[in-house]
């Protein structure tokens, strides 16, 4: 027995609660109960900013041109190529919900980000070192001139399985990642669960930063044909990154995995249905929970009784027939489940509406990576002698989220502060709903800028100018703005699904937002289908020809901004019906069994 578990048996002082974090976090050897001063803080969550900025520009550092490297070096014609690129971005995707399910259910956390990150390291270096023996043949071939020769299947075959050894590393990293961070601060303590949050933010702009880097420097070297000494550029900052994660590992606070979720989700259901002939008594008194003693030993919380979803509590609900012959109660999990087991099924519950609304944010957030570029590459893209290559824009992008999380830390956050009488800043659903109408500005702006852009194209005008007239700069409002919603969508949202998911299934909760991304771009994909199936009417090449002088992708941004005003309307409805989880720290005392309620603020109140 640890030394918490004597203390929790002889009782706990309020001073003692206050040294210890009380949020249901274990040290290294599952003891709880850790000495906030020399645990968790911001000394391991520095080390994990560092950890995910050396991380993302490793990732970023092969991500950013491998459409390049496949037709320059391996020779596939362009459609063959993007759709290669397409199928890895979505398997970094899917691996996210891989990852997170082995942290949540079986390894937790530390051990998965452990786990992950010598597997990203793994297939950099097998990516390095195929390039360099293999790939890269002749010598100096993947520049701009030259083209990379033959090459055998088995040397396919390794970097294949190299950058699919990326995507396995970096997606089943990076939801645990940022719960990990956020595990470092007790939300418990007023001070720690201000840090939290501040937490969230720098997270963020870490991610942007390592990707700024690997978006400029690497991005120009690879162009150039410098691709191995990139790829070995991208191993030596994996590897840095996992050295400074390992070097932690005395300091984090540590949360125990909670078994598979998907089983215990099932056990909620059917137990339901075996009593759904069953009334619910007026009270909650026979609803099953295990005592204050057992939860406090186990690393855990409870989570507080809600009036939604009631058809869920008869699985919790104590019949005669969960007792035994002896009349002891005979705890079936399949027939009978605890309460914070149904409240883990309706937080998910909950959860989903939200979750829903920021899914087409993200299709506005994907017109960087497409549409934003091709209409840059239509524009002047000359400045003297100068060439700016449009996909360098987005590097606005990165410099706008930075500056915006600076504004929001030092000068947003404490005026709100100072406005509500609670003294409390923007919630994290009043974030994403600012985010929301930032996004819709971004696409009115970049409508704008294409209907001007449009108008000095035509050639049928004696006044107009060339169609290169425009200069890519007037593109820089629409990435600065996307930045901005960037700040309080993405941000507010990993906080949001990070604190409202259960105990059990924290990083469940951050692989929400990355699978929203994901869809996001399949969603903005289906949009442009079918817009170009409605438009492309009678000779007319429709709104997004590949001759943009022809077409009319304003009216497609007009598009988006009008249909993320009606997701604004429906996300406000949703967050204002919204209620979040309410969780019972219990521990016993002197006296017997304790509990205290520890209820996470109720954010659109």
């Amino acid at each position: 027995m640890c030394q918490w578990e004597n203390r929790m048996m002889k009782g706990i002082t309020k001073k003692q609660e206050e040294e210890y974090a009380l949020d249901g976090s274990v040290d290294r050897d599952g003891c709880p109960g850790m000495i906030r001063r020399r645990s968790g803080g911001w000394r391991a969550g520095f080390l994990l900013l560092v950890n995910q900025g050396l991380a993302t520009l490793a990732f970023a550092g092969v991500e950013v041109n491998l459409v390049l490297f496949l037709t320059r070096v391996l020779k596939q014609n362009n459609a063959k190529a993007a759709n290669n690129v397409s199928k890895w971005t979505g398997t970094v995707e899917m691996c996210s919900l891989v990852g997170a399910f082995l942290s949540d259910s079986y390894w937790g956390r530390y051990k998965t980000c452990a786990i992950f990150q010598l597997i990203f390291f793994l297939g950099l270096v097998l990516l390095s070192l195929s390039s360099y023996l293999f790939l890269l043949k002749p010598s100096g071939c993947g520049d701009r001139q030259s083209l990379g020769g033959p090459h055998s299947k088995l040397e396919i075959s390794a970097f294949y399985l190299s950058i699919y050894l990326i995507a396995l590393g970096n997606g089943g990293y990076q939801p645990s990642i940022a719960t990990f961070g956020a595990d470092q601060f007790d939300e418990d303590n007023p001070k720690e669960g201000d840090s939290k949050d501040t937490f969230y933010s720098y997270f963020y702009l870490a991610l942007n930063l390592g990707g700024l880097f690997s978006n400029t420097i690497f991005g120009y070297l690879e162009n150039e044909g410098c691709w191995a000494l990139c790829f070995w550029m991208s191993s030596g900052s994996a590897f840095m990154a996992l050295v400074l994660f390992l070097c932690g590992t005395t300091r984090y606070r540590q949360f125990k995995p909670g078994g598979n979720p998907i089983i215990r989700v099932c056990q909620v259901v059917i137990a339901a249905m075996k009593k759904w002939m069953v009334e619910m008594p007026p009270q909650d008194n026979d609803l099953y929970e295990v005592n204050g003693k057992e939860c406090a030993v186990n690393g855990g919380r409870n989570i507080l009784h809600t009036q939604e979803f009631k058809f869920l509590d008869k699985a919790a609900l104590i019949t005669s027939k969960d007792y035994n012959q002896d009349q002891a109660l005979a705890h079936n999990p399949w027939s009978l489940c605890t309460i914070t087991q149904v409240e883990e099924v309706k937080c998910i519950l909950r959860l989903l509406p939200i979750w829903l609304c920021t899914i087409l944010y993200s299709s506005v957030f994907t017109q960087m990576a497409s549409l934003f570029i091709e209409q840059g590459a239509v524009m002047k893209t000359t400045i003297s002698n100068f060439h700016i290559p449009p996909a360098s824009m987005s590097s606005f992008n990165i410099i706008s989220v930075a500056t915006f999380i600076f504004l929001y830390q030092k000068i947003l956050y404490p005026l709100v502060c100072r406005l509500r009488k609670d003294g409390r800043g923007l919630t994290e659903l009043q974030k994403m709903g600012v985010g929301l109408v930032i996004a819709v500005m971004a696409m009115v702006s970049a409508g704008i800028v294409e209907s001007y852009r449009l108008k000095y194209s035509k050639e049928d005008c004696k006044d107009c100018h060339n169609p290169s007239s425009l200069s890519i700069l007037w593109q820089i409002p629409q990435y600065v703005l996307i930045g901005a919603s960037e700040v309080f969508m993405y941000v507010g949202q990993l906080a949001f699904f990070n604190g409202q998911a259960p105990d059990r299934l924290k990083s469940f909760g951050s692989a929400l937002c990355m699978t929203s991304i994901s869809l996001g771009n399949y969603v903005s994909s289906l949009l442009v289908t079918i817009v170009m199936k409605i438009t492309t009417k009678d000779n007319k090449p429709g709104w997004i020809p590949g001759n943009l002088n022809m077409g009319h992708i304003d009216r497609f941004y007009f598009l988006l901004a009008a249909l993320t005003t009606a997701d604004f309307v429906v996300y406000l409805v949703c967050a204002t019906r919204y209620r979040d989880i309410k969780m019972a720290r219990k521990y016993s005392d002197r006296n017997g069994s304790e509990e205290v309620s520890n209820g996470l603020r109720v954010d659109l109140a």
